[in-house]
């Protein structure tokens, strides 16, 4: 597993896309990614079936962090997790998460319970309040390598002006990147670069605040990081809906046997027929 500091000085822009389990995420690492994204999202609705409003817990974070971690294909790959507001304790969260394996963290300055970034209604906490979560947060950390990353939320709830402010003291808290949240234009992005001296991620989230830019667009506003956290999720759960309705209607999968991922492809994502060949030696 790259540190995400060194994955930052390989690639100008760093492309981090969502999973939600271990076999996505193979699937993540067989495209080309070298980082992948687990968001907090992701789990609540993928894993739970619940909304994202803070319902799910610290330790489910790190069961489904672990779950992905522990595949051994996968243990060149470098996984940030959404560690949303802390989970009441931000240092435990960095030790736990550490130790299930995660490469980094994004903590936000939301109110617990939080909401989606790109919801209304949500409301953030102090600037002071953030800092001294950060500061936490980096104390508790046992390998300076484990990125942090502090989420900027109130660009959307104060204003603009008050999230570039929020991030410059951030930025002097010691965060090792700036998330910033439901940004409105490429030009707000380019804001962020040229106020901050550390990276900047963008959240390319589907029909949010956010407009869709390109990576390439990201990269040149210098943009260092854009995470896609439920792209393949959503089409997964839209996909799989026509599944339910063809066999309820058809009474058959064969119209459908064409768009399936086969047996063999799948065996071979999971090594399937290596493993067999170790249980059949024994």
């Amino acid at each position: 597993m790259k540190p995400f500091h060194q994955l930052l000085k390989e690639q100008k822009t760093l492309v981090i896309p969502g999973v939600f389990n271990a076999a996505s995420a193979l699937l993540a690492k067989n495209a080309g990614f070298e980082a992948l994204y687990l968001s907090g999202s992701g789990i609540a609705t993928g894993c739970f079936g619940v909304p994202d409003l803070g319902i799910t817990t610290l330790e489910n974070v790190c069961e489904e962090t672990r779950r992905i971690t522990n595949v051994k294909a996968l243990h060149a790959t470098s996984l940030l997790v959404d560690a949303d507001t802390g989970f009441g304790n931000e240092a435990d969260a960095v030790k736990q998460l550490e130790k299930s394996g995660a490469a980094g963290i994004h903590l936000e300055d939301q109110v617990f319970p939080k909401r989606c970034g790109h919801r209304p209604g949500k409301e953030v906490i102090s600037p002071e309040e953030m800092v001294l979560k950060i500061q936490n947060a980096i104390k508790a950390r046992t390998n300076s390598d484990f990125f942090i990353i502090a989420r900027v939320d109130s660009r959307n709830v104060i204003g603009f002006d008050d999230a570039i402010e929020r991030a410059k003291k951030y930025q002097d808290a010691g965060a090792d990147a700036i998330f910033a949240e439901a940004l409105e234009s490429k030009d707000e992005y380019k804001k962020f670069v040229d106020t901050l001296k550390i990276p900047v991620l963008a959240n390319m989230t589907e029909f949010g605040k956010t407009p869709y830019l390109s990576v390439y667009e990201f990269e040149s506003v210098g943009v260092r990081m854009v995470i896609f956290p439920l792209t393949a999720f959503r089409r997964m759960m839209k996909a799989t809906e026509e599944v339910y309705r063809i066999i309820k209607k058809e009474g058959t999968q064969k119209p459908i046997l064409n768009s399936m991922q086969s047996r063999d492809e799948l065996y071979r994502l999971l090594n399937y027929y290596e493993a067999e060949e170790i249980i059949d030696k024994k």
